[in-house]
């Protein structure tokens, strides 16, 4: 049934259709001339393919259409500035996605800011990288999750979220603006490739510096300077002190190095649930016809995703799909040089041979850990630490350990598949690496998925190791409110890393959320200082 709905912010000779249904072949245009004769223009609103029956896939679209004579109006985003600039300017920690959009937020308030990150810019970053995957030598500054762009530079570059945030449209608008595809403001499973935002980060980097916000990179932040109750500054590895009465803690998930330094200081700080398995991979071409069917060739459909759960009712425990990489490949992407983890990325025409996905199951704070902060962090590093010398004991060096999924049912080791990992692969016995629990929860899952999308066990379907930086075991606490700290002013908890995120673009809204509070702040102390004067 097609629903017609206004908009407030459309003109007036423009109309909203929404969740309309279109043939793998249909034309677009053809269906608008039948709801709307005559119309001028047209704007996709949203995209989505619905595969749910067996003989009848297809798109599902709303769209913004314009009446004759009409246009429609290009959607800005336009932002009050500060209407004077502090004297001293926001110090931001990290320019993965949420210290990027925090800076970005700030200088488009006309606030100048200060961005420090540990590794190098993207350019550099990729070099570190590929000598990782190639030869297995570790950069502990450039590697997959640290350096300009954080981890979710090379995760495929997805943009589904599951947050409500006014702020989501902005996102998208400015990736497009600094060149990622523009599909990814429709789309309803956008992604940009983590070929795209490659290209996409040096731009926003070049729009941040010429718009006031000086930029650090190879600069590691090891201290801040404190007192009981405030953080007042930050220190290089170089020595150098920097003070700021903002400073925005946008450090990702694996800056444990951060974690010890804010313990120091006595900044609050509480464990908290994550989740951790291992990353699976079928032939796309599997996945394919297990979604699409009949029409897994079709041209229009490209590579095929799933998303799946399993929750145990009794134990509370649930298992779930996470980073789903259509067309994708496995990557190393540790950051320890004793430690292996896998991630996964895709590039935008996710054209692999392989799809992937992380397959995990959840790790609940002082009961499936130690009862203290630094619980979650040891059993992350303490199963990190057996796959790598898994690997070793078995004549490997860079490969990552590899299982296929039914040598895992049998909880025996063999012969690993061919598969996407520019690493390669060594046989281990994954079940040896993980916690009882973990496996327990990983079997019963696969039994469930299984039931949900026949076929995805197969003989040719393998495991990597292993998946465990999905999140960040620790929680950087912060006032509801302010998103200050609760027990340091001037210190805003931010993104992924400080528990407030889980992705590219709900990291990116929580930087937004932290700009617009201090932009606020200052903007009521600019507010006071002119009714003084």
């Amino acid at each position: 049934m097609t629903r017609l709905l206004s908009k407030d912010y459309l003109d007036f000779m423009t109309k909203v259709f929404k969740d309309i249904k279109l043939g793998l072949d249909e034309d677009i245009r053809q269906k608008l001339e039948l709801l709307s004769p005559q119309f001028s223009d047209y704007r996709i609103l949203k995209k989505s393919v619905d595969a749910r029956q067996r003989h009848n896939p297809h798109f599902v679209y709303s769209f913004e259409v314009a009446g004759p004579h009409e246009g429609l109006t290009k959607i800005e985003f336009q932002l009050e500035p500060l209407t004077q600039k502090p004297q001293i300017k926001p110090i931001i920690i990290g320019s993965g996605p949420a210290g990027l959009f925090a800076a970005l937020r700030l200088v488009e308030r006309g606030i100048p800011c200060m961005l420090f990150e540990r590794g190098s810019v993207a350019e550099k970053r990729i070099m570190g990288i590929n000598k990782f995957w190639r030869y297995g030598e570790l950069d502990p500054r450039n590697n997959v999750c640290f350096g300009e762009g954080g981890a979710g530079l090379y995760s495929d570059g997805k943009l589904i979220t599951r947050i409500k945030s006014s702020h989501i449209p902005y996102v998208m608008n400015r990736l497009v603006q600094f060149g990622a595809p523009a599909e990814i403001e429709f789309l309803s499973n956008p992604h940009v490739g983590s070929d795209k935002i490659r290209r996409v980060i040096p731009k926003m980097r070049q729009f941040l510096l010429t718009h006031g916000c000086e930029f650090f990179p190879d600069t590691q932040i090891v201290d801040f300077v404190s007192d009981a109750h405030s953080i007042q500054g930050v220190i290089t590895e170089h020595g150098q002190k920097y003070f700021s009465d903002h400073i925005v803690l946008a450090t990702g998930h694996s800056a444990d190095d951060i974690f010890q330094a804010l313990h120091r200081h006595n900044v609050h700080m509480e464990s908290k649930s994550y989740a951790l398995g291992l990353r699976i991979e079928h032939p796309q071409a599997a996945i394919n016809k297990i979604q699409y069917r009949d029409y897994f060739n079709h041209p229009k459909l490209g590579s095929a995703n799933y998303k799946l759960t399993y929750h145990d009712h009794e134990s509370g425990t649930g298992v779930y799909s996470f980073c789903m990489c259509p067309g994708g490949f496995v990557l190393s992407s540790g950051t320890e040089a004793d430690g292996i983890v896998c991630n996964g990325m895709s590039n935008f025409n996710r054209n692999s041979h392989w799809a992937n996905s992380a397959i995990v199951v959840t790790i609940e704070a002082g009961k499936d850990t130690t009862n203290d902060l630094w619980g979650g962090m040891k059993l992350r590093r303490e199963i990190e630490t057996k796959a790598f010398h898994a690997v070793q004991s078995r004549g490997g060096s860079k490969q990552l350990p590899a299982q296929k999924i039914t040598d895992f049912l049998k909880n025996k080791s063999g012969d690993t598949l061919l598969g996407s990992s520019p690493s390669g692969t060594i046989g281990v016995n994954l079940r040896d690496l993980l916690p009882k629990k973990v496996n327990q929860f990983l079997l019963k899952g696969l039994e469930n998925f299984d039931s949900k999308m026949k076929g995805f066990i197969i003989d040719q379907a393998q495991f990597y190791g292993v998946e465990t930086r999905t999140s960040c075991p620790i929680r950087v606490t912060r006032h509801e409110d302010s998103l200050e700290s609760v027990s340091h002013s001037n210190l805003y908890p931010t993104g992924e890393g400080a528990g407030y995120a889980g992705g590219i673009t709900s990291a990116a809204c929580d930087g937004i959320d932290v700009a617009e509070k201090i932009f606020a702040k200052l903007s009521n102390t600019t507010s006071m200082l002119a009714n003084k004067n």
